[in-house]
């Protein structure tokens, strides 16, 4: 007779933290679709929010917690929604944002805290003909960004250069004929990972492209 194993956890109950310990008054926005709409690193907390005349988001330090100020400055630049935000895996003070205006900018974070706006991108990314949806950081090769749009692209982008405009990707891999919802990278960026409206996930290689396998998703 099999012996069943009772977790220790079971009569484990956990409670909501005070107002003091969460992050209070911060004014989420509601554009993202089925993105995340926060990105977290040591340093930071960054948090897409609503903004009339374009799109903008908070990076607020972890340890400040409590009631935020409404006046708190934001970074803002995108003449659209922000629909996808990710921190640098190689620099905590780097923050990369995407937008429904198809461009995608690279922020420098400064290390104290922010006093006002910052409106000035340190790269603008230009190169999706319509909104884009995802940006991902490669994991082990440093400043390699990839964007997906609703042109149904994949873009991968060298941000170790001057130009403080890229217009030119290093390579668009475009095998993809529907909107693409989600990438992934495996643990040393040799597979990326796509699953796509069109009901099929695809496994391929990030550097040539080709794509490696293909499996539908059955929606039942």
């Amino acid at each position: 007779q099999r012996r069943l194993s009772i977790s220790k956890f079971r009569h484990v109950y956990g409670k909501p933290a005070s107002k003091e310990k969460c992050y209070d008054c911060v004014p989420i926005t509601c554009s993202v679709h089925d993105n995340h709409f926060c990105a977290v690193n040591p340093h930071f907390i960054a948090v897409v929010t609503e903004c009339a005349g374009g799109g903008a988001f908070l990076v607020i330090p972890i340890h400040q917690t409590g009631k935020l100020d409404p006046h708190y400055p934001r970074v803002c630049g995108h003449k659209g929604n922000v629909l996808d935000i990710k921190w640098s895996p190689f620099d905590d003070f780097v923050i990369a944002s995407c937008s429904e205006d198809a461009t995608v900018k690279i922020w420098d974070i400064p290390k104290h805290l922010l006093t006002r706006n910052i409106t000035s991108a340190r790269k603008e990314l230009l190169g999706h003909a319509r909104r884009v949806g995802l940006i991902e950081w490669h994991p082990t090769a440093s400043n390699i960004l990839f964007s997906t749009g609703y042109d149904y692209k994949i873009m991968i982008w060298n941000l170790d250069t001057k130009e403080p405009i890229i217009q030119n990707p290093v390579k668009t891999i475009s095998c993809h004929k529907d909107v693409i919802l989600s990438m992934s990278f495996n643990t040393d960026g040799s597979l990326l990972a796509t699953a796509c409206r069109d009901r099929k996930i695809r496994l391929m290689d990030p550097r040539s492209g080709a794509v490696l396998q293909v499996c539908w998703v059955d929606p039942q």
